[in-house]
């Protein structure tokens, strides 16, 4: 596949499968092992991959592969080479290197026999149920991603570095529920698929249409994490899945308009490459350049007759010479002034604003503290008066019924 053959060379590349369920995409990616004639398309690329390697690498040549594995399900990214069943991903954006997966998995493989390895590790905790329609159902989008980065020793002793990605997807079909009865979970899991599906397609109108000033890729996590691969730094190839049957005829001529819509899509591939050796390049662009001119204005000296002194000639080595003898050649360097930013401004306020909430603090307890203090008092008080007084009640009503018993005795004298 040609595509295989950029990928080696530093582009970018995608390979996606899209249909209604059970039109054979997985079997279309994946295939089966075994005969080697009904081999998918992910397998036969680990083939043409490490073959291609072994005929460019050399003494001056090195390649480093990895491979990683994740779904899509339920728009939650989940690991399918990790051994926790439940974990759950983040997308991040980097300006340098675009949307990426935070904590995905990633192996350094060096043959085929390891990729098959991890892709059958993969395949095993990929979320997979039954339908009227399909009795292996893929129940989530699954994304095996090749990185190739190569590394080229120069005659000169430097070294170019590229690095391509390739996408590998296996996307789940759009389901109708009245042809696929399902239900509960598995209703819930179609709603998800066909939400994705159809973000994709908005994705891909959007990129044809030309009028359209804004593209939908943060609607679902799919079209984000495809976002290069529609419209961007990346080639891509769709393959269209369709059923024979008479009864799949609206679902067909859908897939067939949706593989038209994205094959007018206009994708700017480029090389990705070391920043270093793309300013390398501009330089040597540059030197040929200043050569030309040298030797254009040596020609126009030559006409005049006045060529007592010789014009300058670059040689081989790069040196600069006149007559015979080395002439210095000076060029003016522009140096980039750096601009300082003091933030002790920033800083003060951040201190003046943390000691208002102190002091609003102290407020608070004190208040606290004189209630308390109230409480104490009152109780105190209540304690002196029981000491001044002596006699409880019961005291003093004993002794009113002496008073009286004592009168009534000397009344009767």
């Amino acid at each position: 596949m040609p595509i295989l053959d950029s990928v080696l060379q530093g582009y970018n590349g995608t390979i996606f499968a899209y249909g209604q369920t059970g039109t054979g995409k997985t079997f279309t990616m994946e295939g089966v092992d075994q005969p080697p004639e009904l081999r998918g398309i992910i397998p036969r690329a680990f083939n043409q991959i490490f073959e291609q390697i072994a005929l460019h690498s050399g003494q001056s040549t090195e390649f480093l592969v990895r491979a990683s594995y994740l779904e899509i399900y339920n728009e939650e990214i989940r690991d399918l080479l990790s051994k926790s069943s439940s974990n759950k991903l983040e997308l991040k954006e980097d300006p340098n290197s675009g949307v990426y997966v935070k904590d995905l998995t990633s192996y350094v493989v060096k043959s085929t026999r390891e990729c098959d390895k991890l892709r059958d590790f993969g395949a095993k905790n990929r979320h997979v149920g039954a339908t009227a329609m399909n009795q292996d159902s893929s129940r989530s989008h699954s994304i095996y991603t090749i990185t190739v980065e190569s590394c080229e020793v120069r005659d000169d002793g430097t070294s170019s570095i590229r690095m391509g990605k390739l996408n590998l997807v296996d996307l789940a079909g759009s389901e109708r529920q009245s042809k696929t009865q399902a239900s509960g979970d598995r209703l819930k899991e179609a709603t998800k698929i066909n939400m994705s599906l159809s973000a994709l397609g908005n994705c891909i109108s959007a990129l044809v249409d030309g009028r359209s000033t804004h593209i939908p890729y943060r609607d679902s996590k799919l079209t984000r994490l495809l976002q290069d691969s529609l419209g961007g730094n990346t080639k891509t190839v769709m393959v269209a899945n369709m059923g024979p049957a008479d009864w799949n005829y609206d679902e067909s001529i859908s897939t067939l308009r949706y593989a038209n819509r994205a094959k007018n899509i206009k994708n700017k591939p480029k090389v990705n490459e070391d920043p270093k050796d793309a300013m390398l390049r501009e330089f040597q662009e540059e030197i040929a350049r200043l050569r030309q001119q040298l030797a254009d204005a040596g020609e126009d000296g030559d006409g005049d007759g006045e060529g007592e002194e010789g014009e300058i000639e670059i040689g081989e080595d790069g040196v600069a010479r006149r007559n015979g003898e080395v002439v210095e050649v000076v060029k003016e360097v522009e140096v980039p002034r750096e601009i300082i930013v003091e933030k002790r401004v920033e800083v003060v306020k951040e201190i003046q604003v943390v000691k208002e909430v102190e002091v609003v603090v102290e407020k608070d307890v004190e208040v606290e503290r004189i209630v308390e203090v109230e409480r104490e008092v009152e109780v105190e008080r209540i304690v002196e008066v029981e000491k001044e007084v002596g006699i409880k009640e019961e005291d003093v009503q004993r002794m009113q019924r002496e008073w009286v018993t004592d009168a009534e005795k000397e009344k009767q004298r």
